[in-house]
């Protein structure tokens, strides 16, 4: 006899669960780290999004499915950015939801300081802070 299968976790309980595990940046916040160097500003939204609403000044693109080897200090892959397991990165996405993911991912990897922008591009736009076409 077997006992009561488990619930699959849906999306929205999945991202509440992950986002515990760490706390997650403002705009300004993160703005004003990347100016004197605390954080890596890491933008992770797809082609079309970036062409169609600019880029983040100094930000890193990476795309999604590249992140975890390009960040990982120990791995093959990894840019020169990724100097240690303590590095600061912001993960943004379009909205701030596919950040908060990655971002737990990277936590998997020993990336404890990792974290990811409430509201995502939209809200550092919409918080006037700089963007290039």
């Amino acid at each position: 006899m077997s006992g009561p299968e488990e619930q699959p976790l849906g999306i929205d309980e999945l991202l509440e669960r992950v986002r515990t595990g760490y706390r997650r940046a403002e705009a300004q916040e993160a703005h004003d780290e990347a100016q004197v160097g605390e954080a890596l500003l890491v933008d992770i939204r797809y082609a079309a999004l970036r062409e169609r609403d600019g880029l983040i000044p100094g930000a890193l693109v990476i795309e999604r499915n590249e992140l975890e080897w390009r960040l990982d200090p120990q791995g093959s892959h990894k840019i020169p950015e990724a100097t240690g397991h303590d590095l600061r990165i912001v993960v943004i996405c379009n909205e701030g939801y596919a950040s908060s993911l990655a971002a737990a991912s990277l936590h998997q990897l020993g990336l404890h300081r990792a974290t990811d922008l409430i509201g995502g591009f939209q809200a550092w736009k919409a918080a006037g802070l700089p963007v290039t076409r």
